[in-house]
């Protein structure tokens, strides 16, 4: 068995109708104003999760994410044919996570950005349990699609989470362990229900490449 132990949680599930331009103002005193401005719906999430993580060059970050900055890419296409300088700016600023560490001047050691969406979850958690940082950031989230939603190129709402693994048990709120065994076709969580059961301190149990997975809290 593999496991690493949860320390500072954070989650982001706004109301189902935020905008990005609202979430600036709801999250503006936690970000640098020069950069605020444009900084994505998805990266304010992020952001907001992150804060008060203190991250160092040592750490490691894994990010999850399906569709990354989608509405940004929606919201540039929608100004065509007269493109707006500022939605394209936005559309390919760095994704959500690199905008926080940018805006920090932050280093650290590795960043293993993922995207995928059956095995997502499971990908983003064997990252972070592999890996050889004894602190690993485990990010993750999406913004909400529009138009996109009809194409299945899109989240339905916006969320976020961020959670630092350590090996370290003492004054962890929860666990996540990896068990090797047979193959299984059991559902596996989205990175929705993952984050879900995150916010509502939910425990989680299923078989899926290789082994058992369990989340467990103190």
């Amino acid at each position: 068995m593999t496991e690493r132990f949860l320390h500072h949680l954070r989650v982001e599930v706004p109301a189902e109708n935020e905008t990005a331009a609202e979430a600036r103002l709801r999250l503006a005193a936690i970000f640098p104003r020069t950069a605020v401005r444009r900084m994505t719906h998805l990266g304010l999430l992020v952001g907001s999760c992150l804060d008060g993580a203190a991250l160092g060059p040592e750490d490691a970050l894994v990010y999850a994410s399906t569709f990354a900055e989608t509405r940004a890419l929606e919201d540039f296409l929608l100004s065509f044919p007269a493109a707006s300088p500022l939605f394209f700016q936005t559309s390919i600023h760095p994704g959500g996570v690199q905008q926080v560490l940018i805006g920090r001047q932050q280093p650290i050691a590795r960043l293993w950005p993922l995207a995928g969406r059956t095995r997502l979850v499971e990908q983003a958690l064997l990252t972070a349990l592999i890996e050889t940082s004894p602190r690993v950031a485990l990010v993750g989230g999406e913004e909400r699609g529009g138009w996109l939603l009809e194409h299945q190129m899109a989240s339905a709402r916006s969320f976020a989470f961020a959670v630092i693994l350590t090996r370290n048990p003492v004054g962890a709120t929860g666990r996540v362990a990896f068990t090797p065994g047979p193959q299984s076709d059991e559902v596996i969580p989205t990175l929705e229900d993952f984050t879900l059961a995150l916010a509502g301190r939910q425990p989680l149990h299923w078989h899926g490449s290789g082994g058992a997975w369990t989340l467990d809290w103190s």
